[in-house]
């Protein structure tokens, strides 16, 4: 199983660390790939300042925005990589309290739930996947992130969602 090294500086509960666990073992059943020994993975529980800050400087947005990832392995590295041999930094995962707290509130849902979707998406990313590439990238994600969901008891986070 995926390493986890976790840092929150968010109010509990729930137990955000244990959440991170529950997150990445429901996808790790999807996306095998996530689940090999060698692979460690940080998630920082900051606020939007901390965010906003990561975002401009990678990306170019000054802004906040509920999730980034910093992917360390490309695609074919991940898929190639052997279950024996050194530790593997799979990448880094940060999510910002006040963006996440704002959309689960307008979407009528608790921050655990959407949290959780934000985590197991920021994981997509950390594996290669990107909705960001074209429309059936986007579909292929999000039908990951909702079957790793619904293993979770949590609702599709898209609504009606169409799995083709």
């Amino acid at each position: 199983m995926l390493t986890l090294d976790i840092d929150s500086s968010w109010p509990v509960p729930p137990d955000w660390e244990a959440l991170v666990v529950r997150a990445a073992g429901s996808l790790a059943e999807l996306v095998p790939e996530l689940g090999n020994p060698r692979l460690s993975a940080s998630f920082v529980f900051t606020g939007n300042a901390d965010v906003q800050a990561l975002n401009r400087e990678w990306r170019g947005k000054d802004k906040p925005t509920n999730v980034l990832s910093f992917p360390m392995l490309e695609r074919e590295d991940l898929l190639a990589l052997a279950p024996d041999g050194p530790p593997e930094l799979l990448g880094d995962v940060a999510l910002a309290h006040e963006t996440c707290e704002r959309e689960a509130a307008d979407k009528g849902i608790s921050l655990e739930h959407h949290t959780t979707h934000l985590l197991i998406h920021g994981l997509l990313h950390l594996a290669g996947y990107d909705h960001e590439t074209s429309p059936q990238d986007a579909r292929e994600m999000e039908n990951l992130e909702i079957k790793a969901l619904a293993t979770m008891g949590i609702a599709d986070p898209y609504g009606d969602h169409d799995e083709t």
